[in-house]
């Protein structure tokens, strides 16, 4: 081989090799630009709940933890106070957080739901509630004229273990009672005692706990709860 066409193969190979250099080069941006792109888009399309206004309100509870408790029957609601009570003082014994620390939310629904009204309601209508919730009195086997779980002198007799609500309201816990519930019940007492069924349902609303609102379903408010960062105990 003469040196002249020795000379033209060292060029040619120099031209292919920086060709191939270019190549992995152009390659690997691509591969970068669209690795980005690919998670830039699946970023973008990560599912998120919608957030509704009537539901600000979890948000607007202050605390470092967040908590909610789904009870739909009597023994439920009871039982759901008496962990509750235990939830407060354990995070304070071990944790050294203070009750304002805890944004804890109990649903009321189905038959819990007149649980979250006061003595008002009970001591009027504890006979029609009653034979919806097949909930007696204890002591008297006949139908409650105040809302038990308020009452300490029950103790081992109820399922809340002689916690209060009250006790647990001043604690900062917060109630959503259902509303679709609510109005079946008033709907019930009506036919029961020959009242409208909104003058039912109005006088009840004016009677609920402190730190209660009504909710358009206690199931929704579960589910809108999670969607807010709120752990889930559902209580029977």
């Amino acid at each position: 081989m003469s040196g002249s066409e020795f000379r033209r193969l060292l060029a040619r190979r120099s031209f292919f090799s920086k060709l191939g250099v270019g190549l992995a080069a152009g390659g690997a941006a691509v591969g970068a630009g669209t690795s980005a792109a690919q998670a830039q888009t699946a970023e973008a399309g990560r599912w998120q709940p919608v957030r509704h206004a009537q539901d600000d309100w979890l948000d607007q509870i202050p605390g470092k933890h967040r908590f909610v408790l789904d009870t739909s029957t009597p023994e439920g609601f009871g039982n759901a106070l008496a962990f509750l009570n235990n939830y407060f003082n354990a995070n304070q014994s071990a944790y050294s957080l203070q009750d304002s620390d805890l944004a804890v939310v109990l649903i009321a629904r189905h038959l819990s739901t007149l649980f979250a009204y006061n003595d008002t309601i009970w001591s009027k209508y504890g006979g029609p509630i009653t034979q919806r919730t097949n909930f007696n009195d204890p002591k008297t086997k006949q139908p409650p004229a105040i809302n038990l779980f308020n009452s300490t002198t029950y103790g081992a007799s109820l399922t809340n273990r002689g916690t209060t609500l009250e006790s647990l309201l001043k604690r900062g816990l917060h109630l959503g009672v259902c509303q679709v519930s609510s109005r079946g019940n008033a709907g019930a007492i009506a036919q029961a005692t020959g009242a409208t069924a909104d003058a039912i349902y109005n006088e009840m609303v004016a009677n609920l706990v402190s730190n209660a609102r009504l909710v358009p379903a206690g199931i929704v408010a579960v589910n809108r709860a999670q969607e807010r960062g709120y752990s889930l105990a559902v209580v029977a």
